[in-house]
């Protein structure tokens, strides 16, 4: 698993971001592990864990019968998880440092899952490939990831359009994909695991129903700017994060606006 150009780090501040985005997509992460068939007692393997919070996803869907070993890159994100779990009680999880495609495991897992994790890899199908290796025959696998090109406002909400076109456009200078509808269903094809089961589900609202999204969106950007700013894509002053959140809200309820969110993209297949 390579992502040498991870832009979102593990700082504090991310760690805690990605807390608060769960309460955000982890109703789409549920929803697409049990359509895609994760049982009780399996074994799972979830691949780039960072705060824990989508092998808990699994945890709780598997139960004490099953298992489920998360993975991360980063020392700070496997301590991170590894606190979640054991507040939890989940003593079914675990996780462990490193890549897991060159990891060795006692025996196959019932699923691989992983969640906003393929748009950072270069060989998206390559990876897949090579995670469906460790999945026995008949087991699943399931990755949950976004696309941003469903986000809009109407009317008009220019700090809003505005914040998601520097998502997209910090991303696509990386090379990295926030557009990952079609990507992800090539992918899998790419990877040979045939054509797989697909879900899309989005936030949509005003600036109250959607009021919580629109902070996230916030706090990417604020995640975001020392690389928008190193890009040439935003200066500090265009940017201005610490009112951002509070501008984007207020000029969503001022214009009446309707908002479209991020959308999450969940596919499967059985391997």
């Amino acid at each position: 698993m390579s992502n040498p150009a991870y832009v979102l780090g593990h700082s504090a501040f991310e760690l805690e971001r990605l807390a608060r985005q769960e309460r955000l997509i982890g109703g789409a992460t549920d929803d697409y592990f049990k359509s895609a068939g994760l049982t009780a007692g399996m074994r799972v393997l979830d691949v780039g864990s960072g705060g824990g919070a989508t092998a808990l996803h699994a945890a709780a869907l598997v139960g004490p019968a099953g298992l489920v070993i998360g993975t991360d890159l980063a020392p700070a994100a496997i301590a991170a998880a590894s606190e979640a779990a054991a507040a939890r009680g989940f003593r079914q999880v675990s996780f462990r440092q490193g890549d897991p495609t060159e990891m060795t495991f006692e025996q196959p897992f019932d699923a691989v899952v992983g969640r906003y994790v393929l748009l950072f890899q270069e060989d998206q199908a390559g990876m897949l490939r090579r995670l469906a290796k460790l999945v026995r025959p008949g087991g699943l696998v399931i990755f949950h990831e976004p696309d941003w090109s469903f986000t809009r406002s109407d009317p008009p909400a220019p700090t809003y359009d505005k914040a998601c076109g520097w998502m997209i456009a910090v991303f696509e200078r990386l090379k990295q994909s926030t557009n990952m509808q079609a990507k992800l269903g090539h992918a899998f094809l790419d990877a040979g695991l045939g054509s797989p089961t697909m879900r899309l589900r989005a936030v949509t609202g005003d600036a109250v129903t959607a009021g919580e999204w629109l902070r996230s969106v916030a706090d990417l950007i604020t995640v975001l700017a020392p690389t928008l700013e190193q890009q040439g894509l935003a200066t500090a002053a265009e940017l201005g994060v610490e009112t951002l959140a509070e501008r984007i809200v207020a000029e969503v309820a001022a214009n009446n606006s309707i908002v479209v969110g991020r959308a999450e993209i969940g596919a499967w297949v059985r391997v």
